[in-house]
């Protein structure tokens, strides 16, 4: 349960570090929202990596270059995940794209990222 709330707890400050470049691309840049939720998932995917690593999981004993190709090919799926979803719902469904990006955060946090980091990406039975 400890590591669930930690793994949550994670997934939490890389969110607010996605949404917030997100936001800042969108409203500062006049980014396209989709590329600016593309360059959020970039950064919080980095940001979750770290934190999972070093203190959600402590599998800093574990390669970090095969973590990292592990996790590569997650967040992989994550990115087209979060990309999608907001594609969708703030594209098609006329979502507002913070609210999009939020609802699409959190769905692929519980149903996708936190299984696969936990079984897989940190796991050393792959």
């Amino acid at each position: 349960m400890i590591t669930f709330l930690k793994a949550n707890m994670a997934s939490l400050a890389a969110s607010l570090s996605d949404l917030l470049l997100t936001v800042l691309l969108v409203q500062g840049c006049k980014t396209n929202v989709v590329i600016a939720a593309a360059a959020g998932t970039v950064t919080g995917g980095i940001i979750n990596f770290l934190i999972g690593r070093h203190w959600v999981f402590r599998a800093g004993d574990e390669k970090a270059v095969r973590q990292l190709w592990k996790y590569a090919l997650v967040w992989g799926g994550n990115l087209l995940l979060n990309t999608g979803g907001v594609y969708v719902l703030a594209g098609k469904a006329g979502l507002h794209y913070t609210l999009a990006k939020i609802m699409t955060s959190l769905l692929v946090a519980f149903l996708y990222n936190y299984p696969l980091q936990k079984n897989f990406v940190f796991s050393n039975n792959w």
